[in-house]
């Protein structure tokens, strides 16, 4: 028997037994006492099974097609919780097993078993009560949520979760395990995606001009403001941190294609509270960030934002490009002058610095101290595209932080390539 080694929950929310499980059929699995919540990730086409037994109470998730090998063991961590086991039922079933404390059951019409996409797999728990569960029958079997035909923003299909580039990633990040990082990676050829954290909301930082940008630009395709309009620099809008604006004076005019060519390429912060001002205030972008389905995604504050009060994830942004490279948002000419602005965003030590030779990124970074994070469209020299969103939470400006973005968009070009 083997008992695993659990991550610390800020680093990760899974625990990896691809070396067990025979040819990856069973990629991770965690269960969370606190959340009472069981994660799966396994092959595409596999349906869990569930049901409760009494006396004492048990919850069983049977794993159809899978060959798990050795056995394994959730160590004690909740005291209602006698044992969580994962084992070999058959030669076709793994079965994992959540044996509650003597004197504590669980109704069972409570508990939720749901498929949150083809290969991953959530079972939800409810309180644990006083008592003994009375059945008529040995088992009570649980519905099945089965997982949708997904689509990420409605327009990319989600296959396969790339699992071998996911034991990968979480390998780096037991080795970076101070950091708390969260990552979301879309082929857009074929699918196929990477999911570690994607919903965590982070602060975004400078990655907040990057939904302001394509704003901008659909407010271009409407007629609502001109490259060449001219926009006053107020003083009520200057403010410090990146940029070279807040040196000229108040007063100081620029078009509007130079300054949100400034608020990306150079991430000038008095430039995007420019051109938060034109396109109508804090308001109007949520509620047009809303309409995007960016759930995660939040403005509260003009920037310099250096608190990280205003907020994103990674899956968010990369729903935005997903949005945005299949012309969903802006016309085709607005999408390429907003890709091409990006691709002058100076800051190359994060997402680019992965990338092998000949790629291109078009992408903006941010970075508040305790916060670094990068988003953006990458393109191999083959021309095959991928979508790119990560957010890494670190001791106040550890350089290694930016290693760790770099190791991951290493390991993700060269899984891709």
């Amino acid at each position: 028997m083997v008992k695993g080694r659990w991550f610390l929950p800020s680093l990760m929310s899974v625990f990896l037994f691809s070396s067990a499980a025979q040819a990856g059929s069973l990629a991770s699995w965690n269960f969370d006492p606190t959340r009472r919540q069981l994660d799966l990730v396994t092959d595409e086409g596999v349906e869990p099974k569930a049901f409760v037994i009494a006396n004492p109470t048990r919850l069983v998730v049977d794993l159809p097609g899978i060959k798990l090998g050795l056995s394994q063991y959730h160590p004690k961590s909740n005291p209602l919780i006698k044992e969580v086991r994962l084992g070999q039922v058959n030669s076709k079933t793994t079965r994992m097993v959540i044996e509650l404390a003597s004197g504590y059951t669980l109704d069972p019409t409570k508990v939720k078993v749901r498929g949150n996409s083809p290969t991953r797999w959530v079972v939800q728990l409810p309180s644990f009560e006083p008592g003994q569960l009375t059945t008529g029958t040995s088992e009570i079997n649980i519905p099945l949520e089965p997982a949708p035909s997904f689509k990420l923003a409605g327009v990319v299909p989600l296959k396969t979760e790339m699992s071998g580039l996911q034991s990968q990633l979480e390998a780096l990040m037991v080795r970076y395990s101070f950091l708390e990082p969260g990552m979301f990676f879309l082929d857009l050829d074929s699918g196929n995606y990477l999911d570690i954290n994607g919903d965590r909301v982070f602060p975004a930082a400078s990655t907040i001009k990057l939904p302001i940008l394509i704003a901008f630009f659909q407010d271009l395709d409407a007629g609502k403001v001109r490259l060449d309009e001219t926009l006053v620099m107020r003083r009520d809008l200057m403010t410090g941190g990146s940029g070279t604006m807040q040196q000229q004076r108040a007063g100081t005019k620029y078009s509007s294609l130079e300054t949100v060519t400034k608020m990306i390429a150079i991430s000038d912060n008095t430039a995007t509270n420019m051109i938060i001002d034109r396109l109508g205030g804090i308001d109007k972008l949520n509620a047009r960030f809303r309409s995007w389905g960016l759930e995660k995604t939040v403005i509260r504050n003009l920037l310099g934002d250096f608190r990280g009060t205003n907020v994103t994830s990674a899956t968010d942004q990369v729903r935005l490009l997903a949005l945005l490279t299949q012309d969903k948002l802006l016309s085709s000419s607005s999408r390429e002058q907003a890709l091409g602005i990006m691709r002058q965003t100076k800051t190359r030590t994060l997402l680019p610095a992965g990338l092998g030779k000949g790629a291109t990124i078009a992408h903006k970074t941010g970075d508040i101290g305790f916060l670094i994070g990068d988003a953006g469209v990458v393109t191999m020299p083959s021309g095959k595209q991928y979508l790119a969103g990560i957010y890494v939470r670190r001791p106040y400006n550890d350089t290694r932080g930016r290693d760790f973005i770099r190791q991951a968009s290493s390991l993700v070009y060269n899984y891709l390539n």
